[in-house]
């Protein structure tokens, strides 16, 4: 004899939106919010990285988790955002730690025997 099965729907409490597009706000602003900062970063970290490079990295890093649908998920980013914003524009984070951001540029190292050859690597 077969017992009937329940579905169980968990509610779960939002974090800080409630809906898609009010999250969707969130994110806009943060956005907003950062590049409105540049010009200030730029001129206090004093880093060798022009605004139109810092401006493509922000847009590359908000475009890396442009397919985050949970709103949950949303939120939490937004508010990681958020402190990492706070910790830039505080000055809380030292020249070397901002400049990681632009660290994707460095080229890898040779593996196979001709490339170590060519590169003057042993």
């Amino acid at each position: 004899m077969a017992t009937p099965v329940r579905v169980a729907v968990r509610q779960v409490r939002p974090v800080l939106s409630l809906t898609k597009s009010e999250a969707h706000r969130r994110v806009l602003n943060l956005y907003r919010a950062w590049y409105r900062q540049i010009p200030y970063i730029a001129f206090d970290y004093d880093i060798p990285v022009t605004e139109d490079v810092m401006r493509a990295k922000l847009r590359e890093l908000f475009y890396k988790n442009k397919n985050v649908k949970d709103i949950r998920a949303i939120d939490l980013l937004v508010i990681k955002g958020q402190m990492e914003l706070q910790e830039t524009a505080q000055l809380w984070k030292n020249q070397g730690t901002f400049m990681n951001y632009f660290n994707e540029t460095v080229e890898k190292k040779p593996t196979d025997f001709l490339s170590k050859f060519l590169s003057g690597h042993d």
